[in-house]
């Protein structure tokens, strides 16, 4: 996988059962990056900045060539569940929206975070930044470390 790549395809590599875990292998097939970018520009201010800041941090570690291929099914089950425009809690309900959506993404994220590497972690932050300022920016950082501890 590399970061310039459209879709990531793991169709031809081991058997997907193996590598995400049951619940997350229906959603990888809705992942492509530009419904990635789609999807979580659109909805990044109603989701708030602790889902944008775990999406980040999965997208970008998908994008690292130096991740395994289980942490890879691992995010795209993670991610394609964040880009389904029906899940669990439809994202319109106020306050309820994206917590099914913040469930998915940070179960991938502590099931990832051992191999994600201060440069993932900086290249999310640096984005969020961008989007909500610096001083949130670290705050969602702070609250989703906090929260799997």
């Amino acid at each position: 996988v590399s970061r310039n790549n459209k879709n990531v395809n793991l169709e031809n590599g081991p058997k997907m059962s193996k590598i995400v875990p049951k619940n997350l292998v229906p959603y990888r097939r809705h992942y492509s990056e530009s419904s990635f970018w789609k999807k979580l520009s659109s909805v990044a201010v109603k989701a708030g900045s602790k889902v944008v800041w775990a999406a980040l941090v999965l997208y970008y570690e998908l994008t690292d060539p130096k991740v395994s291929l289980r942490d890879k099914g691992i995010i795209l089950g993670a991610l394609g569940y964040f880009i389904l425009p029906l899940d669990l809690i439809p994202d319109f309900i106020p306050a309820l929206g994206f917590t099914d959506d913040l469930g998915a993404l940070l179960a991938a994220y502590r099931a990832v975070s051992s191999n994600i590497t201060p440069e993932v972690r900086a290249a999310a932050s640096e984005k969020l930044a961008s989007w909500f300022g610096p001083q949130e920016g670290e705050k969602a950082a702070g609250e989703v470390e906090d929260e799997l501890r």
